[in-house]
């Protein structure tokens, strides 16, 4: 006997699949986060870190830089932005993927 899926069911493993993928990438995300940007952006995103307060890191989760989409926040994070290095040579574009998702998580 053959078992057919539901479009229904197969929604809803497409649906769990993408969440453990989600998941991955923000875990991912938070380990390069702590290791490269935490020192200047701090542990919560907000800049108030000595090093983020003498190189007036923005604060992510602020009104301004929340509605920036995430091509915006790839350019900056590869290229670099006034006192923000470049990272372009440093982490993947996967990795980068991964940050912006743990950034945004932090803002919910």
């Amino acid at each position: 006997m053959r078992k057919t899926f539901s479009g229904l069911s197969v929604a809803m493993m497409l649906c769990l699949a993408v969440s453990a993928v989600h998941a991955q990438n923000v875990t991912n995300g938070e380990k390069i986060y702590k290791a490269k940007c935490a020192t200047c952006h701090g542990p919560d995103g907000k800049g108030e870190s000595p090093a983020g307060k003498a190189t007036k890191a923005r604060d992510i989760c602020s009104d301004e830089v929340k509605k920036e989409p995430d091509a915006t926040w790839t350019e900056i994070v590869v290229k670099g932005k006034n006192k923000m290095p470049s990272y372009e040579q440093k982490i993947t574009d996967a990795e980068v993927k991964d940050v912006i998702a743990y950034m945004r998580s932090l803002c919910k």
